[in-house]
């Protein structure tokens, strides 16, 4: 569970800071990265097109508390809250949830997949 947090972590980073570097020790070579815009294979690919993940211009997002669920067989999911708000104001501009579930092999991320969810 700590590999889980410590990735979600440095997930959270890097969409605030568009710094992505820290979630690639995380990854295995085979990491299978799925989203409902993308579905990625490996980490090759994953590098050359996380920049999926990005900072908003215009948009600060805070994220809710994570409690991570076992599923067991190194499977683990989370929903996440996230709010977002104006940066030159601070006033609330929207609110989406996100399942992400984790399948961790070893001591690494084998698989990664983000859901919207209501």
């Amino acid at each position: 569970m700590e590999v889980a947090r410590q990735f979600l972590d440095a997930l959270a980073v890097a969409a605030t800071t568009g710094d992505t570097s820290a979630i690639y020790p995380f990854l295995t070579d085979d990491v299978d990265w799925l989203t409902p815009q993308v579905a990625l294979h490996g980490i090759g690919e994953v590098h050359d097109r996380l920049d999926l993940i990005s900072p908003r211009r215009s948009l600060d997002v805070e994220y809710g508390e994570l409690e991570l669920t076992d599923g067991g067989n190194g499977r683990f999911v989370t929903d996440v809250r996230e709010t977002y708000r104006m940066k030159d104001t601070g006033d609330f501009a929207y609110a989406r949830g996100r399942r992400i579930e984790l399948t961790i092999r070893g001591d690494k991320i084998a698989r990664y997949e983000m859901r919207f969810v209501a």
